[in-house]
């Protein structure tokens, strides 16, 4: 490869045709002379009868250089000229490229894949072979461990590469590279993914070898992604990121099985902080709904979450009639037991018979003296499939108690218990109530505070045993226990001794009940299939992209181990194992948030960054510059030769072929001034780009509120309002852009959406010159306070935060939207103005709606409009609208529509307040 500066020649060797170029011009510079019209009248046979010798004429000057000029650039474009071309490879043995393709090459996969590409194109250049090594094995790993090939086939076997969902195994491509004939001294690429691993060192000491060792770096780096149970039974998402950095905000975004998105999250990471954790939020009915988190934008195995059934809130029952002996409705009881468990489960109430006939994970039974036999059998059935029972004490069970002279655990009881109760002041008593003890030993209850403040006055007793110090969860200060439990089958019986309700106890006012309660719900199983222990079958799994599908031919039975985390692997993909009933998640995430930066580069290695631009070849610019010269030569020729009718004249035919000439010539640098010579973008700043952006296209604004979630409701709105408009007006928006009112050209939008919140900061001098400037010159500022201004009533605090915002700013006199108004008509005949809420009143400028003024420099309403307006990535609405549903939605976007085209359009349809009139007077 021949340089000259930055323009070089893949093949130089072609630019010795540029030696024929005096000879062309020997051949070309004769021509013979033009045929002329002459008169033949017969009495000119007389004279003249010797002919004068004629001499050829020479080629002009002009077009002698234009054949030149076109042989020159068939030259050069046979000779490839480059601009920006990469340097030769060292060496000339072979191209070595070892490429990562475990799960942390996802998010830079397709830098990683054109550097592969590049490599190949700079070895085929030189006629060099090449050898591909992946460092994760892969469903076909027999197919993909790569080795010597031709460039061709080296670039369709890395266009067939794909990252993988489990980590890479740099021993094993070590192997096949020591396995291969790599001829020495080679060229070694490794096109890390920035992970470190244990075996990188040898991987590296084993590739230096060969030859020089080039690492590249760089790229979009990984992310990990976990979830968890938090407190208050709140489902956490917790992000890694590779090493520590900057503040870094990360859009999480929580979806159903078939792929709606049910709502997002924002986690932010702090200044030197290596991972970000946030609560995802979901309503009660949605909760269950829930099967995966991912990274919006980071593509990855590890950028998933899969949620099995322990994340989901369990149902619960309650037991609020029965056909047993002694019961009546509990409904004191029952309501203690609904409050303390709807934080964190699905409550409902029913008969014993309606939860034993439907799956359920917990039944709460209040408190219940003897059960008949057929219904404690099918109660017993029902717990050892998986169940959970949680049982109450009260004045029938110690009655029970005392009448059989104590109740064995035949009675679906944990413990056996002695006859009556112990109450304060009683025979089995004590002086003063009694506290909660600390909470000790391996139960569910291990991690709570202490809550010495609760009180116990009467309690069921407990028959002391071998087994009692291992079936109690919790006691009191004195040993007496207070929460037994027992394992049966695959479920569990629990007993508290105590009632539900506050007859013989505080404990039901306190937040020890409802954490206890939370507790057992949580390790309650159901009684559907679950995957259990053992080794259980892959259902879905998930591919190196983080897309859910059939698991690959070499994935295998995963055997799971009580308290031990599933390994990730070749065979044991992530994803979900088990049977379509019961699936049990296995995620990469917990095994990659424990990645560290790429620290192992041996001496003597070079260290590159991805993406160090591109080539560009300007042989298809130099062949169309040629081609059009050759036209130009045939119409100058035409000209000359007076074959184009109407120019006869010698000089005005050579003045016609000299303009032609110097068109065609203008246009040559034109054509490829376009690719090669023209204006590159990635030299402004990115102010200019900003500006740019917004000037080339219409699009709607939204102000920055210094909420991040707000601040993508908004964009998420107006870009659904976007596409509407696109459908259904001559509107044709692109993408919304974020507006800074003290930094950000404001005259570029006609309309500014400026979404009221309380972290929105206060205007500065600056701020408030600039938007004053920009409502004089026609901009129009829509504020929405989000709080659904009523008629009549008081400053909601939306409102009160405007007034606040706009006390310094130009703001006219405000009245709501009349009836004839331009707003009602510009595109859709609307009386309202609904959003995500309605009833509540639309103002604009006092006295705009008689259509002699411009559009109203201030817009305020309250209907939270955005938020109506917003769809996620799958197109399904993120936010509710009441109480219209989704007919208000519809009107919500026909206010947009309206709102924009007034904007677009101010009082262009103002003349439609005099349509009756104008009827009335044709009809006449």
């Amino acid at each position: 490869m021949l340089s000259l500066g930055p323009l070089a020649f893949a093949a130089p060797w072609l630019l010795a045709g540029l030696i024929v170029l005096p000879a062309i011009w020997l051949l070309i510079r004769i021509t013979p002379p033009a045929p002329r019209t002459v008169a033949f009248p017969a009495i000119r046979l007389l004279y003249g009868l010797q002919s004068p010798e004629e001499t050829p004429d020479r080629t002009p000057w002009w077009l002698l250089l234009l054949r030149l000029l076109f042989a020159t650039l068939v030259i050069l474009a046979l000779a490839q000229p480059l601009i920006g071309a990469k340097q030769d490879l060292e060496g000339d043995g072979t191209v070595v490229i070892v490429v990562d393709n475990g799960w942390a090459s996802a998010p830079g996969w397709p830098d990683r894949k054109a550097a592969a590409l590049d490599l190949i194109e700079r070895a085929g250049r030189a006629g060099r072979e090449v050898a591909v090594f992946p460092t994760a094995l892969s469903e076909s790993a027999a197919l993909e461990r790569g080795g010597l090939m031709a460039p061709e086939d080296a670039r369709t076997f890395v266009n067939g590469l794909a990252p993988q969902p489990w980590a890479s195994v740099p021993a094993v491509a070590a192997e096949h590279i020591e396995a291969a004939s790599i001829q020495r001294p080679a060229s070694i690429f490794w096109l890390a993914d920035g992970v470190e691993d244990a075996e990188d060192a040898a991987l590296a000491e084993r590739l230096i070898r060969f030859g020089g060792l080039t690492i590249y770096e760089g790229g979009e780096p990984p992310m990990a992604l976990t979830a968890r149970i938090g407190e208050g039974n709140a489902l956490t998402a917790r992000v890694t990121r590779l090493g520590a950095g900057a503040q870094q905000i990360v859009n999480i975004r929580a979806a159903a099985t078939d792929g709606r998105v049910l709502t997002r999250a924002i986690a932010t990471f702090a200044e030197g902080e290596p991972a970000a954790e946030v609560d995802v939020e979901l309503p009660l009915e949605l909760r269950n709904e829930l099967a995966r988190l991912e990274l919006e934008d980071l593509p990855g195995a590890a950028s998933v979450a899969l949620l099995d059934e322990s994340f989901r809130r369990r149902p619960v029952g309650l037991v609020a009639g029965s056909g047993f002996a002694e019961s009546q409705p509990l409904l004191e009881e029952m309501f203690f037991l609904d409050r303390a468990l709807a934080p964190f489960s699905e409550v409902s109430r029913g008969t014993m018979s309606d939860f034993l006939e439907r799956d359920i994970s917990v039944i709460a039974l209040p408190d219940t003296g003897l059960l008949p036999p057929g219904e404690k059998q099918r109660l017993f059935d029902w717990v050892e499939k998986g169940g959970t029972l949680i049982r109450f004490a009260g004045p029938r069970l110690a009655a029970a108690s005392l009448e059989n002279r104590g109740l064995g655990e035949s009675e679906l009881l944990p413990v056996r218990l002695r006859g009556g109760d112990r109450s304060l002041g009683g025979v089995l008593s004590w002086s003063e109530p009694a506290a909660l003890a600390p909470f000790e030993g391996e139960t569910p209850f291990a991690d709570l505070p202490d809550y010495d403040n609760v009180l116990i006055y009467k309690q069921v007793l407990a028959e002391p045993s071998i087994e009692l110090a291992d079936r109690t969860w919790a006691s009191l200060v004195d040993g007496t226990p207070i929460v037994t439990a027992k394992a049966v089958g695959d479920g569990r019986i629990v007993l508290f001794h105590t009632t539900a309700n506050t007859d013989w106890s505080d404990l039901s006012l306190s937040g020890a009940f409802v954490e206890m309660l939370r507790r057992i719900v949580a390790v309650s199983a159901g009684v559907g299939e679950r995957a259990g222990e053992g080794a259980v079958p892959p259902v879905e799994t998930l591919d190196g992209f983080g897309e859910l599908g059939q698991p690959p031919a070499s994935a295998r039975s995963l055997s799971f181990v009580k308290g031990e985390a599933a390994e990730v692997d070749f065979e044991h993909p992530p994803g979900y194992y088990g049977s379509e009933l019961s699936r049990t998640a296995v995620n990469l995430g917990p095994e990659a948030a424990k990645m560290q930066p790429l620290a192992t580069v041996p001496a003597g290695a070079e260290r590159v960054s991805y993406g160090g631009g591109d080539e560009l070849d300007l042989a298809p610019w130099a062949l169309t510059a040629a081609v059009i010269l050759l036209l130009l030569d045939f119409i100058v020729t035409l000209v000359m030769c007076g074959l184009v009718p109407g120019v006869g004249n010698a000089r005005v035919r050579e003045t016609a072929a000299m303009l032609l000439l110097a068109a065609g010539l203008a246009a040559v640098p034109l054509a490829a001034s376009a690719q090669s010579t023209g204006f590159d973008p990635s030299s402004m700043s990115e102010e200019d780009r900003w500006i740019m952006r917004a000037a080339l296209a219409t699009r709607l604004a939204y102000v920055l509120t210094g909420d991040p979630a707000v601040d993508e409701i908004s964009r998420s709105g107006l870009s659904s309002l976007s596409e509407v408009l696109t459908q259904r007006t001559a509107v044709e928006p692109l993408e919304p852009m974020a507006v800074d009112v003290e930094v950000d050209e404001l005259s570029l939008f006609p309309l500014l959406y400026w979404p009221i919140t309380s972290a929105q900061s206060e205007l500065t001098p600056n701020g408030v010159a600039r938007l004053n400037l920009y409502m004089r010159n026609g901009g129009t500022l829509f504020f929405d306070t989000r709080d659904r201004i009523d008629s009549g009533s008081g400053a909601g605090p939306g409102l009160q935060r405007l007034r606040e915002l706009t006390r310094e700013l130009d703001v006219p006199a405000l009245a709501p939207v009349p009836e004839n108004h331009v707003l009602t008509k510009a595109f859709y005949l609307l009386e309202s103005f609904p959003g995500r809420y309605e009833g509540g009143k639309l103002y604009v400028q006092q006295g705009e709606g008689d259509g002699t003024s411009e559009v109203s420099p201030v817009i305020v309403g309250s209907h939270d409009w955005a938020a109506a307006w917003a769809k996620d990535d799958a197109g399904f609405y993120q936010y509710a609208v009441v109480p219209g549903g989704e007919l208000q939605r519809e009107m919500a976007f026909r206010s947009g529509v309206n709102l924009v085209m007034y904007m677009l359009t101010g009082n262009y349809k103002a003349d439609q307040v005099h349509v009756p009139a104008i009827l009335e007077r044709l009809g006449q």
